[in-house]
């Protein structure tokens, strides 16, 4: 039985993950700073560990069986827009001291494979219609925040190790993450849930508020297919990053009507002054084509999942303050 460690198994994309590596029948050992917040972990073994440490790092990759055949290392200090904005210095710190740890720990132990979560946010900021960029467009280096300039250093990190130490090194740019079990509330959660909680909350025809002018163009992608990527990709010859991503574009206007619609409530918007990020990034995904992945989920049929499940939270939530 192949033994797989995921760090940051207690967050949104970590704990979808963990349940697909037992379905291939694999042992998972879950780590985290804290327990999964909405669903009991279906890892075997979940520890709790702050791997800003680096002898939490050497604890997390401890195991009386051997080495970790797979680790996959997703803990971040991280959240949506208004975190990343709020946050550069946490994110500066904590993140980049999670994966220098890690990194060096895994390589060290001679673990063989190693995957790091990465993001989209290490490219520039586009326009709208631009050609799609490929992951070589992330050099000359112009990231928008702090938290993709992290992200490309760590990059660099895990490259480099594996060029040292031989162990077969997997990276995902990932573009906007969303799905149930996600964080909906509190300033970390993303554009998706955000927007999801916000209609939930209102009436029918009632007003929401919106950062920006809504013209802003993301790509978002449902967490199922987001970590069937991740598992493709990992068992795959790719080295060096790859993109995954929904290839359908909106605007945060048309996320805010895509709710909407699935809510089956009519939305006024009000647009006000908040951070907006990037106008627009357009991405090849041909190279996470070439293992066979493709999203089964367009923005209508994620949301249709993902709705829902906010509608409940925020339920329970007034039920819970009644």
């Amino acid at each position: 039985m192949k033994k797989a460690l995921v760090c940051g198994a207690g967050g949104f994309i970590g704990g979808h993950l963990v349940r697909r590596l037992k379905k291939e029948g694999m042992w998972v050992r879950g780590v985290d700073i804290k327990q999964p917040e909405f669903a009991p972990t279906q890892a075997d073994e979940f520890l709790l560990l702050d791997l800003r440490q680096p002898e939490n790092c050497l604890a997390a990759l401890n195991s009386e069986t051997g080495t970790f055949d797979e680790v996959y290392q997703l803990a971040a200090d991280m959240g949506g827009m208004g975190f990343i904005h709020s946050a550069e210095t946490e994110i500066m710190h904590n993140s980049a001291l999670i994966n220098i740890h890690m990194t060096h720990s895994a390589a060290e132990l001679g673990v063989p494979r190693y995957f790091f979560s990465s993001s989209v946010c290490v490219y520039r900021d586009m326009q709208p219609g631009e050609p799609e960029m490929t992951e070589a467009g992330a050099i000359p280096a112009n990231p928008d925040n702090e938290y993709g300039w992290e992200k490309l250093y760590s990059e660099r990190v895990a490259m480099a190790y594996a060029r040292r130490y031989g162990m077969q090194v997997r990276i995902a740019r990932f573009q906007n993450c969303y799905g149930p079990e996600g964080t909906w509330r509190g300033g970390r959660e993303k554009a998706p849930a955000a927007m999801c909680r916000k209609i939930a909350e209102v009436q029918d025809g009632g007003t929401i508020e919106v950062w920006g002018d809504g013209t802003a163009i993301r790509s978002y992608t449902y967490v199922a297919d987001m970590v069937e990527g991740i598992f493709l990709l990992m068992h795959s010859d790719l080295e060096g990053p790859a993109n995954i991503g929904c290839p359908q574009y909106v605007s945060v206007d048309e996320l805010v009507h895509t709710v909407a619609d699935v809510a089956g409530k009519r939305i006024h918007i009000k647009h006000i002054e908040g951070p907006v990020g990037v106008q627009s990034r357009n991405f090849s995904n041909a190279r996470i084509f070439t293992t066979g992945w493709k999203p089964n989920h367009f923005l209508k049929d994620g949301i249709s999942e993902t709705y829902p499940w906010i509608e409940s939270q925020v339920k329970k939530d007034r039920q819970a303050g009644e």
